[in-house]
């Protein structure tokens, strides 16, 4: 399969995000390119200590291996052994304000290869939101932006992302949602309507929720990045970062992946957050900011 179209789409959001981010914040993102031994390499474009944005990270990565590795072929055990080539772009962001949510999105294609037979290919990607004190408009928003994205691929494909991505945005250990959600997909090779090939209607999908981004996100931190907070909100923050840090070291099939595959590890954990806390049994006090967290936005629901 010739993946140059790939490649060009998933670098050239890379840089369309980062552009649109070093506006927003107004520092440039440091660029780091590197090469992994295995096989293919990537680029990653990296912030620390901005003037608005604490950490974060817009990653673009070309892999290949001679053997997939266990968690690529949980699901798909007739793939084991066969080569590969992983290619997207996948991104978290951390502002300081509190009042700012975090935000994650990943695009990725995957296609596996033996002699003899044909390519197996298949799309991943989507892109959720994690706030610390959350505000119906801007939940209803980004969920908003993401079901028209989604529209020109039929009515049900909003819904189906929307259930899968906080069914898979969950820590079981906890029995709780990672955040608000938004859409994830993941083994996405069918074809529909309209399209001419399963290939194109797949990868139309993946360019659009890419492209959204920036429209879902952008909006919700220019409406809340001027709002006044302090160190209870801080440290509230801190607390609740750890949620996000024991998903993305215990259940994200991601992280399992670039770890298991050799990938390179400051790209692949750059998603952590700088300043984080835990505490033993903490409950927020009723009737706090802090506890509408739990009681209203930490509730799947229907947001769009």
């Amino acid at each position: 399969m010739d993946t140059t179209r790939l490649k060009d789409f998933f670098t050239g959001l890379q840089g369309c995000i980062v552009s649109e981010l070093e506006a927003f914040d107004g520092q440039p993102f440091r660029t780091d390119s590197w090469d992994r031994p295995e096989g293919g390499g990537g680029i990653s474009r990296l912030i620390e200590e901005g003037v608005f944005f604490e950490r974060g990270g817009v990653n673009f990565s070309h892999v290949t291996g001679k053997s997939l590795p266990a968690s690529a072929t949980a699901v798909r055990p007739q793939l084991a052994g066969r080569s590969w080539e992983a290619m997207g772009v996948s991104l978290v962001l951390h502002p300081r304000n509190p009042y700012c949510p975090t935000a994650h999105m990943n695009v990725r294609c995957f296609v596996a290869s033996k002699e003899g037979e044909p390519d197996t290919w298949w799309f991943g990607g989507g892109m959720d939101m994690t706030p610390y004190y959350g505000k119906r408009e801007d939940v209803v928003h980004f969920h908003q932006t993401c079901k028209d994205a989604l529209a020109p691929f039929g009515e049900e494909a909003y819904p189906k992302y929307k259930k899968w991505c906080d069914e898979y945005f969950f820590l079981k250990h906890r029995n709780e949602p990672r955040g608000v959600g938004g859409v994830f997909f993941d083994d996405l090779n069918e074809g529909g309507e309209g399209w001419e090939s399963p290939f194109e209607r797949c990868f139309d999908l993946t360019q659009a929720v890419g492209n959204a981004f920036t429209k879902a996100y952008l909006p919700v931190l220019a409406r809340r990045r001027d709002v006044p907070y302090g160190e209870r909100e801080r440290d509230f923050q801190a607390y609740r970062r750890g949620r996000y840090v024991e998903f993305n070291l215990v259940w994200d099939r991601g992280t399992l992946f670039g770890l298991q595959s050799g990938g390179r590890t400051e790209s692949i954990l750059m998603s952590l957050p700088p300043i984080v806390k835990w505490r033993y049994d903490w409950q927020p006090e009723a009737g706090t900011p802090e506890a509408e967290l739990y009681e209203v936005f930490l509730k799947p629901q229907d947001w769009a």
